[in-house]
């Protein structure tokens, strides 16, 4: 099998994450998940986003009345893990670089948009930032992914349950 084998139409519109429904980004069955809900737009092939709201509380603190780097990192790697959807590649986190320039405060609605780069072959480029309402740019972040086989994941954890 080719390392771009598709899973099953049934279940492609969906992350490996979404499928197993347990992902702590985006999983419904989790009660520990942060539920982020992206929207797609891969109108422009050469500009493809993924873009969330998030609003998270002092249960996601790191200093007082700020988000935990952790997190942020978390929101990082969720928001470009959604690029490889409307690109029709299954792809892992190889690298991924975060630069925090400033606290993400907590109890606030703020902007987290990914960005597909570029493709090298099972390379894939990406980067996001979380943004404050005020348009501030928070943190920032660089992604390497590398497309990966389908059948090297347990069958067992993509079906729907």
């Amino acid at each position: 099998m080719s390392s771009e084998t598709h899973v099953p139409k049934s279940l492609a519109s969906l992350t490996i994450d979404e499928r197993a429904n347990f992902c702590f980004g985006c999983g419904p069955d989790n009660p520990q998940s942060l539920h982020l809900s992206f929207q797609l737009d891969s109108a422009d092939p050469q500009n493809i986003t993924a873009t969330a709201t998030v609003n998270l509380t002092r249960l996601h603190q790191g200093p007082p009345g700020y988000l935990h780097g952790g997190i942020i990192a978390v929101l990082m790697d969720e928001a470009m893990s959604k690029l490889n959807r409307p690109l029709d590649l299954l792809a892992m986190t190889r690298n991924m670089e975060v630069d925090y320039l400033r606290p993400a405060p907590i109890d606030t609605p703020l902007r987290l948009v990914a960005r597909h780069l570029r493709r090298d072959g099972r390379k894939l480029y990406h980067s996001a930032e979380l943004i404050h309402p005020d348009g501030a740019v928070l943190a920032r972040a660089k992604g390497f992914f590398l497309v990966i086989n389908p059948s090297v994941i347990d069958p067992s954890v993509l079906a729907p349950s």
